[in-house]
């Protein structure tokens, strides 16, 4: 296979690649070097021995995000406050041929599902990204895996149990979201507690991430009256020259902040019943580079 042909059989699915180390690794710099080592791996192999190209490339991928989780999830346990996933600015960049499939591709990259995953093992998150995100047949996934499709059946059943019966029920429709979302902005920005309780469910969640090294909460925040509260008092310190955007990050509308040209935290909401059931706000400057404007 010449130079050009391997280079553009490789292009043609690194967006999947790239879908698929997103969601088993939760950072976008690790899904890009995974899927570079997979781009290394592909370029030395011998072509004769690969018949499909996608499923060899979506194979080494997995197997290459596998070895990187268990890495990471040592790190991860050291972690300063509450964790969550890089944000991702999601044009899925891939064909989806409905909107039934698109939803599942945005929920299945949604910050609380992306969450819940975290308590999956490797192998439980590798099916369950494969099958239920980007519909991959059981004996694929078997080959993929190295194991027994009635094996990976079991493994597919365990892990979509548990993410059901952990995930935060939000609604998905993207007009009330995004309106709910601009008119958080409004209150949150004017300090208008009254506006924003009546926004808030009764039971609102709020989860900041900073690592440590930026500020926001070291605990999750519950209730309306506290949620409320502590962004009021947000609101009273000023970023230096602020700017804000509204972006889509994993499949959903969010508000991007910028100070001075720079990511300086993002903040996305869930919906349901037309309040807002979860806030997050990132502010780990690390997880913000890749939104970095250009």
């Amino acid at each position: 296979m010449e130079t050009d042909s391997v280079t553009d059989a490789f292009e043609e699915h690194r967006a999947v690649l790239t879908g698929v180390a997103y969601r088993m690794l939760g950072r976008v710099a690790d899904a890009e070097d995974v899927v570079q080592e997979a781009w290394l791996r592909w370029s030395a192999a011998d072509r004769e021995e690969v018949k499909e190209p996608r499923a060899y490339l979506v194979r080494i991928t997995t197997r290459l995000a596998i070895d990187r989780l268990r890495h990471v999830q040592s790190r991860r346990e050291a972690y300063v406050g509450p964790w969550l996933p890089e944000p991702l600015a999601t044009d899925f960049g891939y064909t989806v041929p409905d909107t039934a499939e698109q939803a599942v591709l945005a929920e299945s990259v949604s910050l609380a599902v992306l969450v819940v995953m975290e308590s999956l093992s490797p192998l439980e998150r590798a099916v369950f990204v494969l099958r239920e995100a980007f519909g991959f047949p059981f004996a694929q996934i078997a080959t993929t895996l190295d194991r027994s499709e009635a094996a990976v059946r079991q493994l597919a059943g365990r892990a979509r149990k548990h993410v059901d019966e952990r995930k935060p029920r939000f609604d998905v429709d993207p007009a009330e979201r995004r309106d709910l979302t601009e008119r958080f902005l409004v209150a949150a920005s004017g300090g208008d507690l009254e506006g924003l309780m009546s926004l808030l469910a009764p039971d609102v969640r709020l989860v900041g991430d900073s690592g440590g090294k930026s500020k926001a909460p070291l605990r999750v925040i519950e209730s309306a009256d506290k949620v409320g509260r502590f962004l009021v008092g947000a609101a009273q310190k000023p970023i230096p020259d602020m700017e804000i955007r509204f972006v889509e990050l994993n499949g959903g509308p969010a508000i991007l902040v910028l100070s001075a040209g720079r990511p300086d935290s993002v903040f996305q909401v869930d919906v349901v019943d037309g309040q807002i059931q979860s806030l997050y706000i990132v502010r780990n400057p690390d997880k913000l580079q890749s939104l970095v404007p250009h």
